[in-house]
């Protein structure tokens, strides 16, 4: 399987007054396409920063990181930004629609940013808003409708420009539990149909999606497991598994 993301010797530091944080510690990591990679890791281990160092969103403070062959250490924020609208995407706990736009608007903007046909943007946008069950809403804006479908709208706008890579931060954090399993059967099956997915999470039900787990403790890589291709009738398996790898680490 080919891979998308080559990290070596990734370190993230900030500076507060005279003190250093040393927030990621010497990262070696490859992530691998059609994967559902889950990053996971107690309060402070630096999950985000490591996706955010990874997806254009930060600088490493030394190491290297290659995103679908490229190097992205040093790049310019304008071609981050021709990156994440072209090649990968995100998807945040905090959904971050425009609030002043309705649900269709906000999918067919995203596109249009990426300087996409506009006929062919409105046709995928319209194929999206059936595939996620929210053709019904598309006239309505963010205020106007639930958390649940603000979040399939993310994943619709995350999806418009066909990304090589979707990250997600957290992306069920905000939603309750019969919701957020909604967003991760999407995810899931966006998975098996080929996707590759990053994403951060300290649940288990979320993390049970994965095909690995990557592990974090005190800003280092602690642990990696392999768990297959989820099956929704192993899921209580696969979460004590989870549960158990993640325990022998000081979870």
């Amino acid at each position: 399987m080919e891979r998308i993301i080559k990290v070596r010797g990734l370190c993230k530091s900030f500076i507060l007054g005279k003190t250093s944080n040393n927030v990621l510690k010497n990262i070696n990591l490859d992530i691998y396409e059609k994967d559902f990679t889950v990053i996971m890791g107690s309060s402070g281990s630096g999950k985000s920063t490591l996706l955010y160092s990874i997806g254009t969103m930060d600088y490493p403070s030394a190491g290297s990181v290659e995103l679908l062959g490229k190097e992205i250490n040093n790049i310019h924020e304008k071609e981050a930004t021709r990156i994440r609208s072209n090649d990968i995407s995100f998807i945040f706990q905090s959904i971050n629609l425009l609030y002043d736009l309705t649900v269709k608007e906000n999918i067919t903007y995203c596109g249009y940013l990426s300087n996409r046909n506009k006929k062919e943007v409105n046709k995928r946008t319209d194929e999206l808003l059936e595939r996620l069950d929210i053709k019904d809403i598309e006239n309505k804006y963010p205020s106007e409708i639930s958390g649940g479908q603000q979040q399939r709208v993310a994943i619709a706008r995350a999806l418009i420009n066909s990304p090589k890579v979707i990250f997600g931060d957290e992306p069920t954090g905000a939603l309750n539990s019969s919701t957020g399993a909604k967003v991760l059967d999407i995810l899931t099956e966006l998975n098996e149909e080929g996707q590759s997915i990053v994403m951060v999470t300290h649940d288990l039900k979320a993390a049970s999606r994965a095909s690995r787990l990557v592990y974090l403790k005190d800003g280092r890589i602690d642990g990696d497991l392999s768990l297959g291709r989820y099956n929704e009738k192993d899921s209580e398996s696969r979460e004590k598994k989870i549960f158990e790898f993640i325990k022998s680490r000081g979870w």
